[in-house]
């Protein structure tokens, strides 16, 4: 080894237990066994060996490869997903409620030519006949070698192995399988059979890439089960091709066992490989193996819920992504559980309603889910044909199960999935429930650093969600450097985003930028990201963020977040964002940057692929607006001397391998210090352009916005505006107006004073958290600090307000 690399062996070694020494050490001993051919591993088992794999009962059941599959096609347990208990009535459903799907038989006869779509790339041809092993966009044929000896992270041995280990996940068999259900078409059944023969083939236990990752083998271990049970009644689900799978599926489960990702990657790696050995046990009860089997991936997967569940409900590594996998993993796992009347324990249903409560508030109002964190385009089981960042059937599914009216109100339809999973009886359950908008609209997830801002549940809505937590969890591995970023849809229209994350290894300078600073909606300084990205799933630097205040009304929502991520920098840059959110109005933003030297300073707005946004700039205002102006879109009002307001090329991802050309404005300036505010604008299609100005303060700042008829006034720290006669020294103070000058409603932000027209309106010896109010009969009515307050306005023709 050489000297430089001393030090980082050092630090990987530094704290690991002995536990964890012994379980490394008996998987490289295991390895080490199959590469020099002795272990049993690495040949599959002859007839005569496979009978004594069998329990004793089973044996006599399958005394030949005729009658096991007899056996297969005749038992009543153990009980798969309930769609399967009735085929006739689930066939009858899909044709009745969901229709012959022309996109799915469009993708099921393109397979049947060797044409795939997978992640997002379409149209993959993997050759004639299927070379499993090959990455079809680079070329790269992966070496048919032991699998530990292939380094699948190098794109020069590999390409990018995600797309070759997608194909050979086998979860096509699924869409497959759903035409066949519909159609009766047995060239599907026929696709299936000749390509799992195929792959026994060219994948003998243990050599090549489709060996390398634990995860992938659990994975194709989940769709030849599901495959079994789609094509079981085909003709071309013969004898010799379900045994051929049941020895391969043995091989499969002892290399999970062997290969767990305990301290590999101790994410969805192990709960997946954990949820395909519960699998395998629950529904192969023939093997002598099988309980063994169930109960490890039984106790790995409740004992990962404390850990990969945060007390909020978010999961532990911040990727919205692997939330959607985590939730549908343990959905799995409890739908078998009750199908097969086992008991479920509470904290499973407990953890579980908290990852779907997640999933819930995070939703857009159009219904797709922002995409914070590592996407990797993958699905547990791809059931339906919604896009893959709509993540609504989940919480269909859980609808059904949980009986919860707001999952239904969420979700709004259910898709093939829950009939898949739940069968008719799901589906009339889902018809049954009422449909309830969630009880609240805006919601902290402070364990997990996500703060939702809505103001409504409608198609409508506006909505925000705001990222200031901790990178991620174990080593960052799925995180991206987007601390006090956002996401939000004006007007029910996602039109600011995560671009994504569009690869992992095929290209570092792609994988750098979209988990960059720069590509997501927060500052950069000095084009340094907040945390660093050193190598594919690895930071050389963190930024840890903090939470300073979180306020939830029904008028306002507040937040108050900072991050440590340039403190390294020469001079020092602090960062703190403050976001006041007016519901039904717009977003206020304050930026406070602190340094004792100048920076160079970049804020990104992450435009979706359909919005034409153009710029304007001036002295003191620079203007991002969404084109044509005669409809809905949103306008963007930046506060700043100075600096500049452009639009250049950018990109956003929404799946793997998928990007697509978008526009990104970014403001760019330099300073040492300053109060950057920036205004937020959803614009309604009648509405005319909403106009900003600065006002004349001593001390602080004070803008103006005219909107529709209104004026509001806003002043950021101790302000004093002559000519309105107001004295404040609340951080924010925000006060509609009337075009009368009459006071109509105020929103004030901590601070004890505040005066309009010399008439005093605020006057506490302790600080005042928040404050809001509105005009009602000659008062002004609201809610300080949790408690009512009242105060009387002298004359309704009159802006002066005095004490009561």
């Amino acid at each position: 080894m050489k000297r430089r690399d001393k030090p980082n062996l050092l630090k990987r070694l530094r704290g690991r237990t002995v536990q964890e020494f012994t379980v490394r050490g008996k998987q490289f001993l295991n390895a080490q066994a199959e590469r020099t051919g002795i272990s049993h591993l690495t040949r599959v088992p002859s007839d005569k060996q496979f009978q004594q794999l069998l329990t004793s009962d089973a044996r006599l059941s399958a005394r030949s490869p005729e009658s096991l599959l007899e056996h297969f096609r005749a038992r009543t347990t153990p009980h798969f997903f309930p769609a399967f208990s009735d085929s006739a009535t689930t066939s009858a459903t899909l044709r009745e409620r969901f229709s012959r799907n022309a996109q799915l038989m469009d993708k099921c006869n393109r397979i049947l030519t060797g044409h795939f779509d997978l992640l997002g790339l379409t149209d993959l041809n993997f050759g004639s006949p299927i070379n499993w092993h090959l990455e079809p966009l680079s070329g790269k044929v992966a070496p048919r070698v032991h699998w530990s000896q292939i380094d699948y992270l190098d794109p020069a041995t590999t390409g990018d192995k995600k797309i070759t280990w997608e194909l050979n996940r086998h979860q096509y068999f699924a869409t497959l399988g759903r035409s066949y259900w519909q159609s009766k078409d047995e060239s599907y059944a026929l696709a299936f059979s000749e390509h799992v023969l195929s792959w026994i083939e060219q994948n003998p236990p243990k050599v090549g890439v489709n060996w390398a990752s634990s995860l992938e083998v659990g994975f194709r271990s989940i769709s030849w089960l599901w495959a079994i049970y789609f094509f079981r009644t085909s003709q071309h689900f013969t004898a010799a091709l379900l045994q051929s799978m049941l020895k391969l599926l043995y091989i499969h489960a002892l290399h999970l066992e062997s290969y767990l990702s305990t301290y590999f990657s101790p994410n969805t790696h192990l709960t997946g490989e954990a949820l395909a050995l519960f699998y395998l046990g629950l529904l192969l009860p023939e093997f002598r193996a099988a309980v063994r089997w169930r109960t490890l991936g039984e106790q790995i997967l409740l004992s990962q819920l404390d850990r990969h569940v945060l007390p909020d409900g978010v999961y532990f590594e911040r990727s919205t992504y692997y939330h959607r996998y985590t939730a549908d993993f343990y959905l799995h796992f409890l739908i078998l559980l009750e199908t097969n009347e086992q008991q479920v324990p509470a904290k499973l249903r407990n953890k579980l309603t908290q990852l779907l409560d997640h999933l819930l508030f995070i939703t857009r109002p159009d219904g797709t889910t922002p995409l914070i964190g590592d996407d990797d385009g993958g699905r547990l089981m791809p059931l339906d044909d919604c896009a893959l960042d709509d993540f609504r059937s989940t919480l269909a599914t859980a609808a059904a199960v949980f009986g919860r009216s707001d999952y239904k109100f969420v979700s709004e339809r259910v898709t093939e999935e829950t009939l898949w999973l739940l069968g008719q009886k799901g589906l009339r359950t889902f018809d049954e429930i009422s449909r309830q908008e969630p009880q609240n609209t805006s919601r902290a997830f402070r364990n997990g650093g996500y703060f939702v801002m809505r103001d409504a549940w409608s198609p409508t809505a506006n909505y925000m969600v705001l990222d200031c937590g901790a990178l991620g969890g174990l080593r960052y591995g799925h995180a991206h450097a987007d601390a006090l970023s956002f996401d939000l849809a004006a007007r029910g229209r996602t039109l600011l985003v995560d671009p994504g994350t569009f690869t992992y290894t095929s290209s570092k300078q792609d994988r750098d930028y979209f988990r960059s600073s720069i590509a997501h909606n927060t500052l950069t300084v000095d084009g340094v990201s907040s945390s660093v990205p050193a190598g594919p799933f690895g930071w050389s630097q963190v930024a840890n963020a903090e939470v300073l205040e979180w306020i939830a009304k029904d008028r306002f929502d507040f937040f108050s977040g900072c991050h440590d991520g340039y403190n390294l920098l020469q001079p020092a840059v602090k960062h703190r964002r403050d976001v006041l959110f007016l519901k039904n109005d717009y977003w206020l933003i304050i930026d406070h940057l602190e340094s004792s030297g100048e920076h160079r300073y970049e804020m990104p707005f992450h435009f979706v692929e359909s919005a034409d946004p153009v710029s304007l700039n001036t002295p003191e205002w620079k203007w991002s607006r969404e084109r044509p102006f005669d409809q809905a879109g949103l306008e963007i009002a930046i506060r700043l001397d100075g600096g500049r307001l452009e639009e250049h090329h950018g990109w956003v991802s929404r799946t793997y391998r998928q990007r697509s050309a978008a526009v990104v404005s970014t403001l760019n300036f330099k300073t040492t210090s300053v109060q950057l505010i920036t205004l937020l604008i959803p614009r309604t299609s009648a509405q005319p352009q909403v106009s900003a100005k600065t006002v004349e303060s001593g001390g602080g700042l004070a803008v103006e916005v005219h909107d529709e008829g209104v004026r509001d006034l806003i002043t950021v720290e101790a302000s004093d505006v002559g000519s309105e006669g107001l004295k404040s020294d609340f951080d924010i103070a925000w006060l509609r107006f009337y075009p009368t000058r009459l006071l109509q409603e105020l929103v004030l932000i901590n601070g004890k004073n505040l005066t309009l027209a010399d008439q005093p309106i605020v006057s506490s010896e302790k600080k005042i958290q928040y404050l809001s109010a509105v005009v009602k009969a000659g008062r002004l009515e609201g809610e300080r600090d949790g408690s009512h307050w009242s105060r009387a306005i002298l004359s309704p023709h009159d802006s002066s307000i005095c004490q009561q």
